[in-house]
């Protein structure tokens, strides 16, 4: 059975625009057929179409289920976006099918990137959720400020992910399994020494991926599938 994202679906019983279009355009479903539709918040929906006017898909409830998350905590990845947004589209695609829940964008010093548009890694965050059966939708935030980020209140353990000599923690010991953690990840120049001092004045402890030089987005991947590895449920 297909599945639709509607997070009003609640409210308004019918698909938006662009979900209604696929499901009597493409899967050229009519009245009377069933479809699933979540609202992203782990609210499962089984419903029947009753209209197909214009150019929306309205539904009725034929049945519910609430379905909890595959893994314990909320896990944020703050990320500097790369220059070029394929890469950065590609963990956002990825790093949905694995399981994180929000992911922030930052704008450090040496960012190649200081702009993004969320709209686009929002579909594609949908579609990769629709994808991989899950049905809580990762928050997508948009671009923050490096320092502005570190000195706002996060829930949980705070990490920060960078390749200096300093001493530092692997990821995968220092996490709690059942914590919420926010996990900072650099742009391809990496965090300035001073970015780094400011984090771990903010309360960020220093972490490792590993021995090898990641990418920016093969990182990110990284530190999600760490995550989920040590709070799957």
């Amino acid at each position: 059975m297909a599945l639709f994202f509607a997070p009003d679906i609640y409210t308004t019983w019918e698909l938006p625009e662009e979900e209604s279009a696929h499901c009597l355009r493409v899967l050229r479903l009519g009245v009377g057929d069933e479809l699933e539709v979540t609202d992203g918040k782990g609210n499962i929906l089984r419903t029947a179409i009753v209209s197909t006017a214009g150019k929306r898909c309205k539904v009725e409830m034929i049945e519910e289920k609430r379905v909890e998350k595959g893994w314990n905590g909320n896990l944020t990845i703050a990320i500097a976006p790369t220059k070029n947004m394929d890469r950065i589209e590609w963990l956002a695609e990825k790093a949905t099918e694995i399981g994180w829940d929000k992911v922030s964008f930052l704008n450090c010093r040496f960012s190649e990137r200081k702009v993004i548009k969320t709209d686009r890694i929002e579909r594609i965050v949908v579609s990769a959720m629709k994808q991989s059966l899950k049905f809580h939708k990762p928050v997508v935030e948009e671009m923050t400020d490096f320092k502005k980020f570190i000195l706002a209140e996060h829930k949980g353990a705070k990490f920060i992910a960078h390749c200096y000599e300093n001493e530092k923690r692997e990821l995968s010991d220092a996490l709690v399994p059942g914590e919420d953690a926010t996990i900072l990840i650099g742009p391809e120049g990496d965090f300035s020494k001073e970015e780094v001092e400011a984090a771990i004045g903010a309360g960020f402890i220093p972490v490792s991926l590993g021995n090898s030089r990641l990418r920016t987005e093969t990182a990110g991947l990284v530190a999600c599938h760490t995550f989920i590895l040590k709070n799957q449920k």
